[in-house]
Formats: C-alpha cells, sequence, structure tokens
C-alpha cells in the first residue's frame, strides 16, 4: 500500500497536490468514468487506467480524430479526458492477468469501474471478494441506476448513457421548445455530471477511511446524480403539485433571450421595476410603462412578454452587437450573459486568464489543448499535464512491479494476447 502517512514536506513550491500518494485503479471508458479519474488524476492521484488488450477504452476508436490513417491518429474525445493517467492492458478472463490485477488492487487506494451493472461480479471479484484482497480499497462502482447490493431498484439492469440518464431524470422534459419534442441538452452532462459526484464520493470515502482505516463500496447512480439537479423543480412541484414542462411561462424563469445583430444576449435574474425603467429609459420607449404597466412588472404574464416585451426590445437590441448589448444592459443591474459557442470558449479571454485551458502531447509529436479541471487551489503546486497514455504503455512498469509479474510472464501474455 502507498505510505500516506504524515512527513514534512517541502513547500518551497507550494503545497502538494491533495491526492499525492494515492494510487487508483481507473476500470472506465468512454465520459463517465474517466471524468472522475481526470480530476483525482489532475488533483496528484496517480491513475492507472485498466483496458481491454488491442481495443482499450472505447473511446480510443471514436471520432473526431487528430492526425490521419497514413500517418498515425488519435481520438481527440479519448485526449480530453484522459490526461495525467497511465495505461495497462489486462484481459481479466485469464487467469494470470487476474492474479497480476488482484495484486494491484492489494496495493492500491481506489478502484473506480463503469462497465456496467455487475461487471466485477461476474468476474469473481465483487465487493466481498475486493474487500478480502484490501480492507482498505474504495471500490467507486458508476452505474446508470445504482448496483449495490441491498439497493437496486428496477431499473438497475439497464444499461445507460448520456441521452437516457438526461431524459429519465426529467432534464429533457425541461429543455425544448414550449409544447415541442423534449431536448437534449447539447453536451453529454449526462456523462460529466455524474463525473463529477463521484469525484466527491470517493474524496467523501477517503476521509472516512482516514477516520476508521476501513474502505468502502461507494455506489454512484448516474441517474440519482443528474436528477439531484434539478432540484428547483422539484421543489416547485412539492409546493405547487404541477410540473413546468416545455411552456411559455416555464420558459422565463431561466432568463429572457434577446437578438443581436451578430447572436444572442441572455437576461438573467431579476427583473425589478427599477431596472426595467431604467431599460425602457436606454432604448427610448418611456412611452410604453406610461401606457401598460405591465412594462414594468417583475412577472407579467408570459404570453406579453414574448409578444410584446421582447419585440419591443429587440428592435433596439437587433441594431448592435452582442457585447454591447450585454455591457449596456449590465451597467443597469441585470445579469447579462452572451450567448458562445464553443469557439468563443475556444478562445476566451477570461478562461485564459483562469488557467482554464491545458496543452498536453498528442502522442502523435503535436501538441492538444483541452479544458483544465475547474479546481483553484491557490496555495497547492499547479497541476500536472501529463500526455495521455498510448494503449498499454505502462505495462511493464506496472505490471512487473506492483502487479507481481515476471517479465517471462508478461512476455507470454504478450504473446498471447492477453496484455
Amino acid at each position: 500500500m502507498p505510505d500516506n502517512t504524515t512527513a514534512p514536506t517541502d513547500t518551497s513550491d507550494g503545497l502538494p497536490l491533495p491526492l499525492e500518494g494515492i494510487r487508483v485503479l481507473d476500470a472506465t471508458h468512454i465520459v463517465a468514468g474517466p471524468f472522475c479519474s481526470l480530476i483525482l488524476a489532475d488533483m496528484g492521484a496517480e491513475v492507472i487506467k485498466i483496458e481491454r488488450p488491442r481495443t482499450g477504452d472505447l473511446a480510443r476508436g471514436r471520432g473526431p480524430f487528430i492526425g490521419d490513417a497514413e500517418t498515425g491518429q488519435v481520438s481527440s474525445r479519448y485526449l480530453g479526458v484522459n490526461r495525467n493517467k497511465k495505461s495497462v492492458t489486462l484481459d481479466l478472463r485469464n487467469g494470470t492477468c487476474k492474479a497480476a490485477f488482484e495484486n494491484l488492487i492489494a496495493n492500491s487506494d481506489i478502484l473506480l469501474d463503469n462497465w456496467g451493472p455487475g461487471a466485477f461480479r461476474r468476474l469473481g471479484l465483487g465487493y466481498e471478494r475486493l474487500r478480502e484482497i484490501n480492507p482498505r480499497l474504495i471500490y467507486a462502482e458508476i452505474t446508470g441506476y445504482g448496483d449495490a447490493e441491498g439497493a437496486r431498484g428496477p431499473y438497475s439492469d439497464w444499461p445507460a448513457n448520456n441521452l437516457a440518464i438526461q431524459a429519465m431524470s426529467g432534464w429533457m422534459d425541461l429543455t425544448g421548445e414550449p409544447g415541442g419534442t423534449p431536448q437534449a441538452v447539447g453536451d453529454n452532462i449526462g456523462d460529466s455530471v455524474p463525473g463529477v459526484w463521484a469525484a466527491l464520493a470517493i474524496v467523501l470515502a477517503l476521509e472516512t477511511r482516514r477516520q476508521t482505516g476501513v474502505g468502502q463500496h461507494v455506489d454512484v447512480a448516474m441517474y440519482e446524480c443528474m436528477a439531484s439537479h434539478v432540484i428547483s423543480n422539484m421543489n416547485a412541484y412539492q409546493a405547487t403539485g404541477t410540473t413546468p414542462g416545455r411552456t411559455r411561462q416555464a420558459s422565463l424563469s431561466p432568463g429572457l433571450a434577446l437578438r443581436a445583430s451578430d447572436g444572442h444576449v441572455v437576461m438573467a435574474g431579476v427583473r425589478t421595476p427599477q431596472r426595467l425603467a431604467g431599460l425602457w429609459e436606454l432604448i427610448g420607449r418611456t412611452d410604453l410603462p406610461e401606457a401598460d404597466e405591465r412594462y414594468l412588472q417583475q412577472f407579467p404574464d408570459a404570453d406579453f412578454v414574448f409578444d410584446e416585451m421582447i419585440p419591443a426590445i429587440e428592435e433596439w437590441s437587433s441594431q448592435r452587437p452582442k457585447w454591447e448589448v450585454a455591457g449596456r444592459l449590465t451597467e443597469l443591474g441585470f445579469s447579462m450573459g452572451v450567448a458562445q459557442s464553443v469557439a468563443d470558449l475556444a478562445d476566451c479571454p477570461q478562461l485564459e486568464a483562469r488557467g482554464m485551458y491545458v496543452d498536453t502531447g498528442d502522442t502523435l509529436g503535436g501538441t492538444f489543448r483541452s479544458l483544465a479541471t475547474p479546481i483553484q487551489l491557490k496555495s497547492c503546486r499547479p497541476s500536472d499535464a501529463g500526455t495521455p497514455p498510448t494503449l498499454g504503455q505502462h505495462n511493464a512498469e506496472i505490471l512487473c512491479t506492483l502487479g507481481g509479474l515476471a517479465q517471462e510472464q508478461l512476455a507470454e501474455l504478450e504473446a498471447e494476447g492477453a496484455v
């Protein structure tokens, strides 16, 4: 086991990252698990990807790709969530590989798994067996609907992915045109949000282990993670007994989307009578509230907002650039946002100033830019920017030490295609 005893630390170049000295076996693929282990890796943990021989993490085969078929290519989806990790390939159906994996378990702090409900149980590596090997182990399992013994529900055996979870957890029912078809949020938050919750759960389990010396099974359900983020609507339902759905009235809650000459802005937050009076004065339409007091109401009828207020504002805003519109209305006290594209985010001066870009190698001799983990520990040393590993890159380093294999055994497994 890693030595986690407290010792004097050289802080001349900053405090250590919080998870230095923690070893994670990362038996995950695609997004939810790798996003979780990326957070742990960026916070200093040693993360060892456990991948299937030949194919590896399924994200490796999913585009868009960097490079080309002639000179080599690598998945941008893989690169973005696998920096600062190592890669080991093991066929856990092979007895020698399984024994090596159990040695890794004995020498690690965390096992993270999102291979699907019961995947490790079917390999004879359910939590009871894992706990026998290493009582201090934290086994964090990400599944669609939860998989812990005694806490399984009617959906626990269902497969899950981003879109299925967005639908099940209420997000799609709240998103889209009023009266139209439910829509998904544009990115795979059904994967990344559970990844964040899993990372938090792991850190909390580490704290319990620090207090007691005992590990535990951490059961993370993607469904529950996403459902917890419709809390405002759930609270409203408890008070009213009605669901907002995709109606004009419900769409007013997040704010008003306004057309500018080069895009859109969003007026969010509280629209007080004082701010609204300033708005009508700014755009030269003080005649409107003089004629109808609804132009100064914080919560007017939705039809009035969409049919009267927004068109009146857009007569002014549509003639001006979005950043000017947002700036002028911010000066009046409104909470404004500009509807930015991914291209805008990739070249944002605010994100640049905050250190939110990280450049790693792309395994092809070039560099790849991704987004950093948004955890600002200002007294700690900066996170590394290690190039994501090639498949099985660290087999010899890990399997012939922590895994307990001899070089001859590793060579035999390579010949068999078991690593």
